[in-house]
């Protein structure tokens, strides 16, 4: 099978394409043919050995996939051959991958393959951080930071398939254009407006009920200062690089909350939840109420170009590599 293997942590130039032995499943395993994988700024994080979880060395990167399964190994019982699934495990940018069963999902009918790669990780996520961890309530506001990239453009599709009103930030007219036309009410350019400021304008001097973060450095103290009372801080990630510091005092002045979003590590603990939510969220698509964006795909061997686009930010929306033969 292909595969992008990482040798050693550093740049994303430094994979190699390589052939590699095809997986053999094991018990409560299967093989699936990998149709697209979807590219998130934690697998950035991930070959450069800088993500929370570090795995050894050689690895395959890439956790978001979908394709079809071609082998089950012993005791599965809810997939078959011919099942078109995402999953989410790593190893995913490759042409064939063992997944276990409970890691698995049947993949909307209505969703491409393309979408379905670019659908389990950042719409898990969005839902997961808005339902279980801020509680969203109908009417609420939330604030988008990092707006026009795959994990804030699924933020704001869920938050106002939710019912509540979303300001969408990020750096660029582009991007908050493309942030708009997702469905975001309100939008905040950061890098020429004051982002406190302009949320309380926003808010007629409320403030922001849910701030939704996966950016970090000095936006995430700006936006921490823009909550409304009893509001929540969701912590998604730190796609700028810094892990913010956020004086601890602004949460007892503002009866805020600041609450970590790790979906990995809750899907893990409670796999019937986290089906359960991926249910939910294919219903709302299922219903119209949005469609997961993909903007560009590439081939596997075009991989350069597509981890180029995440890691200088110029990505708008989810990119997929496909896997053709």
């Amino acid at each position: 099978m292909k595969a992008l293997v990482c040798n050693k942590f550093g740049s994303f130039e430094d994979l190699l394409l390589s052939d590699l032995p095809n997986p053999d499943p094991l018990a409560g395993e299967v093989i699936i043919e990998v149709k697209a994988a979807g590219i998130n700024f934690p697998d950035l994080l991930t070959i450069r050995g800088e993500y929370q979880y570090k795995p050894s060395l050689p690895f395959v990167p890439g956790t978001e996939i979908s394709g079809i399964v071609t082998r089950v190994g012993r005791s599965v019982k809810s997939r078959r051959v011919g099942d078109a699934v995402i999953a989410v495990h790593m190893g995913g940018f490759a042409s064939q991958i063992a997944v276990p069963e409970l890691g698995t999902f049947l993949k909307p009918k209505n969703l491409s393959f393309e979408q379905g790669a670019g659908f389990a990780t950042t719409y898990g996520t969005g839902f997961y951080a808005l339902k279980q961890r801020a509680k969203l309530q109908y009417g609420e506001t939330v604030l988008v930071l990092g707006a026009a990239g795959g994990v804030g453009i699924a933020a704001i599709q869920l938050a106002k398939a939710m019912g509540a009103r979303v300001i969408a930030a990020a750096s660029t007219e582009k991007k908050l254009f493309f942030a708009r036309q997702a469905g975001a009410a309100f939008c905040v350019n950061y890098s020429s407006e004051d982002l406190k400021q302009r949320v309380k304008e926003l808010t007629n001097g409320v403030g922001a009920d849910v701030v939704y973060d996966p950016v970090g450095a000095k936006f995430s103290e700006q936006a921490f200062r823009a909550t409304a009372w009893d509001g929540r801080f969701l912590v998604i990630g730190f796609a700028a690089g810094e892990i913010a510091k956020i004086p601890l005092n602004l949460a007892l002045l503002k009866g805020a909350s600041l609450i970590g979003v790790n979906w990995g590590g809750w899907i893990g603990r409670d796999s019937d939840a986290s089906h359960r939510n991926l249910s939910e969220v294919t219903n709302l698509v299922q219903r119209g109420l949005f469609s997961p964006l993909i903007t560009e795909t590439y081939p596997l061997h075009e991989y350069k170009t597509a981890f180029s686009k995440i890691a200088n930010r110029s990505a708008l929306g989810k990119i997929v590599l496909t896997m053709q033969p």
